[in-house]
C-alpha cells in the first residue's frame, strides 16, 4: 500500500493505521507459532521458558526433544502413517478433481453451479458433522479403522481444494488448443495429457499440495475413523496432549511449520508461474 506523494493527512493517517492494524493481525497469527520454536529447544520437561533460556545460556537450550522424537517407534511409525495416508489421498482427489474440474469448465455442463456446490460441500460443513457421518457410512461397509477408509475419508476432504484451484486454472484455458490437436489425430485422451495437462500442471499441483496438507494437518476425521493401526502424527500429538505432556510434541509442532511453510514457499512459486502464464506480470 503506497501513498501517493500528493496524499493529504488524512490519507497518511489511514495508511500508517492500516499498516497497525495488518501488523497486529501478523502477531497475533504468527506469534505463537513463533514461540514454540525456541521452547521445542528446552532443556527441562516444560512448556514454559526456564531462567537458563531466558539468560540465553547454553546449558538452557537442548535438541533432546528431537532426538527423542527420531529415536521414538511411535513417533516415526504415526509420521510414516501420515505421509503414507497423505500420498494416497493426494492421489485419489486429484485424480477425481481432475476429472471434475474438465466437466466443470465445460460450457456444455448441465446444473454447474449445483454440482460444483455439491462437490465444496465439504470444505463448507462443520468437520465434526463430516466426521461422524463418515464414521457411520465406513462402519457399515467395515472401512472404518482401516486404511483405506481414513485415505477415502481424507480424499474426500481434498477434493474440493483440487476443484476450485484447477477450476480457476481452465478458466483461461485456450480450447482451440485442444480443438487443433484433434484437428491433427489425437484422441481426446492424447490431448489431455500431451496438451491439457501441461499447460495447466500448476493448477494441478496447487490442489494436490493443498490435498496434502489437508490430509497430512487432519485430526477430527481420524479421531473417528483411524485405530491403532492407523494412528497419524497429529493424532498422536492429540493424544499426547491428553495423556502425557512431553516437549516432544513441541519439537513436532516445529518441523510441521516448517513443512508448512515449504508448502507455501512451493506454492507461491507456483501461483506466480501460473500468473506469468496468463501474461499478468508479479511484482
Amino acid at each position: 500500500m503506497r501513498t501517493l506523494p500528493s496524499a493529504g493527512p488524512l490519507e497518511k493517517t489511514w495508511r500508517c493505521l492500516h499498516l497497525c492494524i495488518c501488523a497486529a493481525v501478523f502477531v497475533f497469527l504468527v506469534g505463537p507459532l513463533v514461540i514454540i520454536i525456541p521452547l521445542s529447544f528446552n532443556a527441562e520437561p516444560y512448556f514454559t521458558f526456564s531462567n537458563e533460556m531466558l539468560a540465553l545460556a547454553g546449558d538452557g537450550y537442548s535438541t533432546r526433544w528431537y532426538r527423542e522424537f527420531f529415536a521414538s517407534v511411535e513417533w516415526l511409525g504415526a509420521l510414516g502413517n501420515s505421509f503414507l495416508i497423505a500420498a494416497c489421498a493426494t492421489l485419489v482427489s486429484t485424480g477425481l478433481g481432475v476429472m471434475a474440474a474438465l466437466g466443470l469448465s465445460s460450457r456444455y455442463m448441465p446444473w454447474r453451479n449445483l454440482i460444483m456446490s455439491l462437490l465444496i460441500s465439504p470444505m463448507i460443513a462443520p468437520l465434526i458433522i463430516s466426521a461422524a457421518a463418515m464414521f457411520f457410512f465406513y462402519s457399515r461397509i467395515e472401512l472404518a479403522r482401516t486404511f483405506t477408509g481414513v485415505i477415502l475419508a481424507h480424499a474426500a476432504l481434498g477434493t474440493p481444494f483440487v476443484v476450485i484451484t484447477l477450476t480457476a486454472t481452465l478458466t483461461s484455458f485456450n480450447r482451440n488448443l485442444t480443438r487443433a490437436a484433434a484437428s491433427l489425430g489425437a484422441s481426446p485422451l492424447r490431448a489431455f495429457f500431451s496438451v491439457v495437462l501441461p499447460l495447466t500442471a500448476p493448477g494441478v499441483i496447487t490442489g494436490a499440495l493443498f490435498a496434502f496438507i489437508t490430509s497430512f494437518d487432519e485430526v477430527v476425521v481420524a479421531l473417528f475413523l483411524a485405530g491403532p493401526q492407523q494412528l497419524t502424527l497429529p493424532l498422536q500429538m492429540w493424544s499426547g496432549l491428553r495423556e502425557q505432556i512431553s516437549p516432544v510434541i513441541l519439537a513436532v509442532a516445529c518441523m510441521l511449520v516448517a513443512l508448512s511453510i515449504l508448502f507455501l514457499t512451493t506454492l507461491e512459486l507456483l501461483r506466480r508461474r501460473t500468473e506469468n502464464h496468463r501474461g499478468i506480470n508479479i511484482p
